[in-house]
């Protein structure tokens, strides 16, 4: 009779356990909101792309980049005229934009808009950051 209860609670530990562990091996992988939908990081990707073009220019190219990234998206309003200026920007390491990137009612706006970015552009470029 001791054998028979000894068994049993043996085999019940038994398949407890193993019950326990293939709750543990199924458990769903913990993953983020971000990686579910891929979500790009449009300043990121702009310092990326201008980094190289500031190098040997500045010390920091990256810190540079990303000044230039914010002053341009906060202080230009309209977006086809802050697109262009960011693709200048990335594409040649200096403000420049295309007249072509820029559609034909709003290219008497790219020298107002040099203007409004000249002072930002040149503390991002000449004063250093804080941190630095």
């Amino acid at each position: 009779m001791l054998v028979r209860i000894s068994s049993a609670v043996v085999l019940t530990s038994l398949l407890l356990g193993g019950a326990a562990q293939a709750q543990v091996q199924f458990q769903p992988p913990q993953t983020s909101f971000r990686s579910l939908f891929k979500v790009p990081d449009p300043r990121g990707e702009f310092v990326r792309t201008c980094a190289p073009h500031m190098v040997g220019r500045w010390a920091h190219p990256e810190s540079v980049c990303g000044c230039l990234h914010d002053y341009a998206a906060a202080t230009v309003e309209d977006a086809d005229l802050r697109e262009a200026l960011l693709r200048g920007i990335s594409e040649t390491g200096v403000p420049t934009i295309e007249t072509a990137w820029v559609p034909a009612s709003k290219q008497a706006q790219i020298g107002p808009t040099f203007t409004k970015i000249a002072k930002p552009t040149l503390q991002c470029m000449f004063e250093p950051a804080p941190n630095q």
